[in-house]
């Protein structure tokens, strides 16, 4: 039987399968569907310091081979989130990644020191790659002094393990995501969503109220996975890939390209089971090919 455990550095995980953030809820949500033990981890939704009821609608709108979101990180809160969902992520026996946001350097902050010691959290990941919040997509990670110093902030203040989730709406993301090693993280996820729109002819109007969204699934697989494999080849700190990943081969081609683990997205909203059915495919395909391990995978691009 193939060992699909792999090692982050900082964490380890029994597979190298997880959920992202946003399309997976609190996780709690796909119990009815999965054995949530069965995954490598999942990240709960973005958290800001209060409730956020996001943007107003309408917030989704498919894409040709994907789908364009502007849901504006609603959610919970930190406080709703520690009373009602947390108590039983912690009995999970996989990890938990808890998604920080923040309007604010001060705000991401106080989200992590209120998290810092609670009982079921694994690491934090920083959101600061969302673009469906501010005009024209702005974020700290489409800067490297931004991101540098929001990385450096919170992970001063965090007790626990620190991963940067970059923006892809950038002109060269191998210099953010130095950055973000330079700020003190201890991993990178890459990539968030692509800044994307849809205009409806008859109406002449934005099909998203917010006019701009981000776009995720199978249409952007290429374009993240060529960045993935730009930025594992550059830094020091793991890389956990994700961008339209919904088979065990797209995962299969990210952990070649560098990436320690992945995370599966808009497939999860197609199909609630996509992360279990990821895990026992690569499985399958690794014993099928005699691999013993899959960290034997883990960056072993050919180029030459």
């Amino acid at each position: 039987m193939t060992d699909l455990a792999v090692d982050l550095g900082f964490l380890k995980l029994k597979n190298p399968i997880l959920a992202a953030s946003g399309t997976f809820g609190y996780g709690l949500e796909f119990s009815p569907f999965i054995d949530l033990n069965k995954l490598g981890g999942f990240v709960v939704k973005g958290l800001y310091d209060g409730p956020r009821e996001g943007n107003a609608p309408p917030r989704l709108v498919e894409a040709p081979a994907g789908l364009i979101n502007a849901i504006g990180l609603q959610g919970i809160g930190v406080r709703e989130f520690t009373a009602k969902i947390l108590p039983q992520l912690a009995a999970l026996d996989t990890a938990v990644f808890v998604n920080v946001c923040g309007e604010s350097d001060e705000e991401y902050v106080r989200v992590v020191e209120f998290l810092n010691g609670q009982k079921g959290i694994s690491a934090f990941e920083l959101n600061i790659s969302c673009p469906n919040l501010n005009r024209d997509g702005a974020c700290p990670a489409m800067s490297s002094e931004d991101t540098y110093s929001l990385v450096k902030a919170v992970k001063e203040a965090s007790l626990l393990p620190v991963v940067a989730k970059l923006s892809p709406n950038v002109t060269n993301i191998v210099e953010i995501a130095l950055a973000a090693q330079e700020g003190g993280a201890d991993g990178v996820s890459l990539v968030n969503t692509f800044l994307a729109m849809s205009v409806d002819p008859d109406t002449r109007t934005p099909r998203l109220a917010n006019i701009m969204g981000g776009l995720s699934g199978p249409a952007i697989k290429p374009i993240a996975l060529r960045m993935v494999y730009q930025v594992a080849a550059r830094l020091e700190i793991p890389v956990i890939g994700m961008g339209g990943i919904s088979t065990a081969l797209d995962a299969l081609e990210f952990l070649i390209c560098g990436a320690r683990a992945v995370q599966v997205g808009t497939a999860n909203l197609v199909d609630p089971e996509a992360t279990v059915r990821i895990i026992e495919d690569l499985e399958e395909y690794c014993e099928k090919k005699g691999i013993a391990r899959v960290e034997e995978l883990i960056g072993t691009i050919k180029t030459k």
